[in-house]
């Protein structure tokens, strides 16, 4: 202290940052440059046993490809049970058509995601479980970080999970740093219409399918074309702007 009773300057420069963690965070977030001319792409990953997911996941594909500039790219989920296991199911042959999903690495391509599945007491089947289970470098590198993403279900009954199953499933996207997008009300009338069952929620569009045998309704095919247009406007203005 100097004479005069105030504090003398220390010749010690202060560091600009005392947090050691700054840059690294810092460095760990990406943002993608917007590319007019580029395609965006929202992949619609999904587990389907019996076809119901599956039969939704294409008309999400649909909505999609409504929106200029969006496309939307189907992807299977392998499956992880035998084919012994499968057949004593009764589960129909897979679409061979649509490619599974063969390694994680190819998540990192995609603009955003629709990701369906059908519940297993609540949640998330095992199959769909499995595939987030492996990104585990895709968090380690924050590829995922920021990148939109829907769920979409199935369930055997009205009191079968279709809200807690795309609830319970926001904990992947949130270790991984990703933005959950639910529908909300968008759908308008159709989310409020109570002349027939329908799966559905805020959440995401589902399908009941009872025994098995029961197919998509009407309703349930049009609020998932819906979920994929929103979807694609959604990942199209964060991209853009």
């Amino acid at each position: 202290m100097g004479k005069g009773g105030g504090c003398v300057v220390s010749k010690n420069k202060i560091p600009k940052s005392s947090n050691k963690y700054a840059n690294s965070a810092k460095n760990s977030i990406k943002v993608p440059s917007p590319t007019n001319n580029k395609s965006l792409k929202v992949f619609i990953v999904f587990y389907s046993m019996y076809g119901h997911v599956e039969s939704l996941a294409k008309m999400m594909k649909k909505g999609i490809e409504t929106v200029d500039g969006v496309e939307g790219v189907l992807y299977r989920v392998p499956e992880t049970l035998s084919e012994d296991d499968l057949v004593q199911m009764q589960a129909p042959p897979k679409d061979d058509s649509i490619p599974e999903i063969s390694s994680p690495s190819q998540l990192a391509d995609a603009d955003g995601f629709l990701f369906g599945f059908p519940t297993r007491f609540g949640c998330m089947a095992a199959q769909m479980k499995a595939l987030f289970d492996s990104t585990g470098l895709l968090w380690k590198e924050q590829k995922l970080a920021g990148k939109p993403a829907g769920f979409f279900v199935s369930t055997g009954s009205q009191g079968g999970g279709q809200e807690t199953t795309a609830w319970t499933a926001i904990t992947q996207l949130a270790h991984h740093g990703m933005l959950f997008v639910p529908i909300g009300y968008t759908f308008g009338a159709g989310m409020f219409d109570m002349d027939s069952v329908r799966g559905g929620s805020p959440y995401g569009a589902g399908v009941f399918a009872g025994d098995g045998s029961r197919k998509a309704t009407e309703t349930e095919l049009a609020l998932a074309e819906h979920q994929g247009k929103y979807m694609a406007a959604v990942v199209k203005k964060l991209v853009h702007g």
